[in-house]
Formats: structure tokens, C-alpha cells, sequence
């Protein structure tokens, strides 16, 4: 029996890359795709796939591109500006969509829409890598440890060298400060608005507040209307976020924006394969309830790439098996708290 097949959209950036080759040692046969023909095409013949060119830019190209597939992986970000043509091409071709992204306003944006794609037959489900399924499968879990909860924090360590992808969204992001969950409420803070120190297992570490997807797909999962996310950072990190607040009008500026991007794309793609080797991921939730009760739980994996590219092709695996629940989903409402626990290596530890 073939498995039905799927398409990967942004196959010739760093992380398209990753899924493509991991994808193949599987067995897997994913149709590579995007609007660089020429290293579209030169990684396809090197896997030995069949590939599609075309850009979102063209509705008609775009819908003629999912032609045969049973769903879409979409790794071509910033999201903020790939996600809606791609889910429109896939609300008419009753194409699967999932995605990489980690952007609160595309979380956001595509939840809208989970009625456009009940009624398609289809699902919705963004944020199948780093961001949000080890964070977001914590957060259930937490949740379902402490059922009455109504607040929430969550926190990783362990980013190293970002892609190009990622940075330039960080860019992209970067002028609009801060965000936190407030009485179910998406509200804007200014960046790096409160530290803490969290012990991720290895001793306390400061951290500090950044708008990561899980303001958005936390409550979702959960129903906790008071979310908070830190990362783990150093003084002078921190020092550098708060100035941000200072010079957040000059950030906006196109020529400060192009001047980064084309810093991003000179620079190296992502990390090297030593690097994803050696790295580590740890990651902490709380969950309180208001009368007094607090639990934590810990996580611990893979370097955030290959945590994607292993948590993306998990996802795409149940999808293949017609393990494909309608409308907009988060990774744990699809699949449960203990999805990221099917990611090799992936250690879970409760308090």
C-alpha cells in the first residue's frame, strides 16, 4: 500500500531542507515545492523527489500545486505574509494544512477561519515544530494535572544559532514589543516586561517575557485565561531588549528592517549539523489555580531544529493516516498532551 502524499512548501529553505532528507530516510516521498526553481529542483533530483515551482503570489499557480496531495507542510515564512494564501489554496482543494509557524497573529489569524475549514473537511493545524508542540503539549499536561488552574508560565532554554527564516521574523517582530495573556485577552507589554528565574533542571536561570506562540495557543488548549512565556537570556541580552523599547519607531523603518534582512541573508543558513547534534532544548511550565496550589513539569529534547523537523513529520505522519482532525487545531487538541513524547530522546519530569 503507498501512503498517500503530501506537499512541502519552502523545501529549499534551512528547515524544508531538514524535514526533506529526514522525510526520505523514512520513506516518505513528499512533493518538494516552492519559488526558487532552481534549488527546488536541485534538491528534488538529489532525494530523488518530484517537485513543483510556484510562488503564493499566483492564487491559480498556488491551488494547481496542491493538485494530488492529501496535505501541505508549509515551512516558507515569515508566516505573517505566506500563511493566508496557502490556507486559501487549501480550503478549496480540501488540502491538510499544517505549518512551522510560531507567530501569535497567524495562530490567531487561522483560528478565525476553523469554521471555513469544518465545513471544508479539512484541517488547521500551524505550529507543528519547536514552535509550539513541546510548549504546547506541556501546557495540556500541566492543565490536565491541575484541572482548575488559572494561571499559567511557560519557558524554554536552549535556542542557539537561529535560521534565516527565524530571524527575519524575529526582525519582522521585533518593533511591536511585547505580549501576554490577560482574563482570556491577547495584550501588548513592552519587550522584556518582567524577568524571573527559572531552574530548568540545571540551576536558576533568568529569564525573561517574549511574545512566543503559546500567548495565543496555550489558551486554546487549555482555557487558562492568564499566560505568560520567558526565554532564558543574559544580562546583556536583556539589556539589549530593553533599549529596543527606546528605538522601537526607528525598527519599523524599512531601511532598518532591509538593513538586518540582508545582514540575515548574508550570514550562514542555520546551525551546522554538529551544532543541532550537540544541542539541547529544556523547557518549564507552571500551572497555579488561586488557592495556592502550584505545579510545575519540566521537558528536555532535541535542538530546536531537529525538534521541528522530527515534530513536524510526526504530525504529518498521523495526517498521512487519516488521523486528521477537522477545523483549527493545536498540536495537543489534535493529538494529546503526550504527542511530543512520541519524539525520540524527549524526557518529560513532574514535580
Amino acid at each position: 500500500m503507498v501512503m498517500p502524499t503530501f506537499l512541502l512548501y519552502g523545501a529549499n529553505g534551512y528547515t524544508g531542507r531538514l524535514i526533506a532528507r529526514e522525510a526520505v530516510v523514512r520513506g516518505l516521498h513528499p512533493v518538494l515545492a516552492g519559488r526558487n526553481a532552481e534549488a527546488v529542483s536541485a534538491l528534488a533530483r538529489e532525494l530523488g523527489l518530484k517537485h513543483r515551482i510556484f510562488s503564493l503570489e499566483d492564487a491559480a499557480a498556488t491551488r494547481a500545486g496542491l493538485e494530488g496531495v492529501q496535505a501541505v507542510l508549509h515551512c516558507a515564512g515569515p508566516f505573517a505574509h505566506t500563511a493566508q494564501p496557502m490556507v486559501d489554496a487549501c480550503l478549496e482543494a480540501r488540502v491538510h494544512y499544517l505549518d512551522i509557524t510560531g507567530e501569535i497573529r497567524v495562530f490567531e489569524a487561522l483560528a478565525a477561519r476553523d469554521t471555513e475549514a469544518m465545513a471544508a473537511g479539512i484541517l488547521l493545524l500551524p505550529g507543528v515544530g519547536f514552535d509550539v508542540v513541546p510548549s504546547d503539549c506541556l501546557a495540556a499536561h500541566l492543565h490536565r494535572r491541575l484541572p482548575a488552574a488559572k494561571r499559567l508560565t511557560l519557558a524554554f532554554q536552549g535556542i542557539g544559532r537561529y535560521s534565516r527564516g527565524t530571524a527575519t521574523t524575529i526582525i519582522e517582530n521585533l518593533p511591536h514589543g511585547g505580549a501576554v495573556r490577560r482574563s482570556g485577552m491577547l495584550t501588548n507589554v513592552p519587550a522584556a516586561w518582567r524577568t524571573r528565574v527559572i531552574d530548568f533542571g540545571q540551576g536558576p536561570t533568568l529569564a525573561v517575557t517574549i511574545p512566543w506562540g503559546d500567548i495565543a495557543t496555550a489558551y486554546r488548549s487549555t482555557g487558562i485565561g492568564d499566560i505568560e512565556v520567558y526565554t532564558a537570556v543574559s544580562r546583556w541580552q536583556l539589556r539589549l531588549m530593553r533599549l529596543s523599547r527606546l528605538f522601537h519607531w526607528i525598527l519599523r523603518t524599512s531601511l532598518v528592517q532591509n538593513f538586518f534582512k540582508r545582514r540575515i541573508q548574508a550570514g550562514p543558513p542555520g546551525p551546522s549539523d554538529e551544532e543541532r547534534a550537540r544541542g539541547r532544548t529544556y523547557l518549564w511550565g507552571e500551572v497555579e489555580d488561586g488557592q495556592g496550589r502550584r505545579l510545575v513539569s519540566r521537558l528536555r529534547g532535541p535542538e530546536g531544529y531537529t525538534f521541528t523537523m522530527l515534530t513536524a513529520l510526526a504530525a504529518m505522519t498521523h495526517v498521512l493516516n487519516s488521523d486528521a482532525p477537522p477545523g483549527y487545531q493545536t498540536p495537543s487538541l489534535a493529538y494529546g498532551p503526550d504527542f511530543v513524547l512520541e519524539v525520540p530522546g524527549v524526557e518529560r519530569v513532574d514535580e
